[in-house]
């Protein structure tokens, strides 16, 4: 996917950033934060002023433990007079949602890139840049995927990329000789992935302790859950 598409009050779609294909490392070790920074120096003047009410959004979500941000931090931490936000965004929710489903596009982004670039084991490479970049990124994974929030527009964000994921991999399993039955494979798919995130909340959200002794090695754990995934698509 070449980017993800955000939808603005007035109606007119912006191209929000994503993440480059330049492999597994690459796409593993880049900062969503850093990625829509980049686009507060780019565009016109509106433009560049949503991407800096965006990205400061996006910092203030990023802080360990945080609630949505309140439209008065959002515009002191960009610099932006409070008036303006509103011509880009209705309220914290709708600002808050153009920041996760940017970050949802981004980690699907980075996982084709991965998956790409290691294709002896595509898989594993997928399951690696996932949980690196939720290590990463684990104040918007809170937001996205540890329930912080009750605002429909984080739940949206993460069940759009568990769909667009899902779809994906059934997708790739269909092109298989021998394949599973579609809704068997998008199944497996969705109990699958729910199955990785349910260890990372509990391993880097919540902070399980015995969870966190069983985890110290990062290579073992991507083992683990790289073994699911494939034992879990077997016909």
């Amino acid at each position: 996917m070449a980017g993800h598409m955000a939808q603005t009050k007035s109606g007119d779609r912006e191209t929000t950033p994503t993440a480059d294909r330049g492999g597994t490392g690459a796409a593993a070790d880049m900062s969503y934060a850093a990625l829509l920074d980049t686009a507060t120096t780019q565009g016109r003047k509106t433009e560049r002023t949503r991407a800096r009410l965006t990205a400061a959004c996006c910092r203030l979500m990023q802080a360990p433990g945080e609630p949505v941000p309140t439209v008065a931090a959002i515009c002191r931490e960009a610099g932006v007079a409070h008036g303006t936000f509103y011509l880009h965004f209705a309220d914290r929710a709708d600002c808050a949602g153009a920041v996760l489903a940017g970050f949802a596009a981004f980690l699907k982004d980075a996982m084709h890139a991965a998956s790409a670039a290691q294709a002896d084991d595509p898989v594993r490479a997928a399951t690696a840049a996932y949980v690196r970049l939720f290590r990463a990124h684990a104040g918007l994974m809170r937001h996205m995927a540890g329930g912080l929030d009750a605002m429909p527009q984080c739940r949206a964000a993460f069940q759009d990329l568990n769909a667009q994921w899902a779809a994906t991999v059934a997708g790739a399993m269909l092109r298989k000789a021998g394949a599973l039955p579609p809704d068997e494979i998008t199944r497996r798919a969705y109990a699958l992935g729910g199955m990785v995130d349910q260890y990372l909340v509990q391993w880097l959200l919540l902070e399980d302790a015995a969870l966190a002794r069983l985890s110290q090695d990062e290579d073992a754990v991507i083992e683990t859950l790289t073994t699911l995934w494939k034992k879990g698509m077997e016909p």
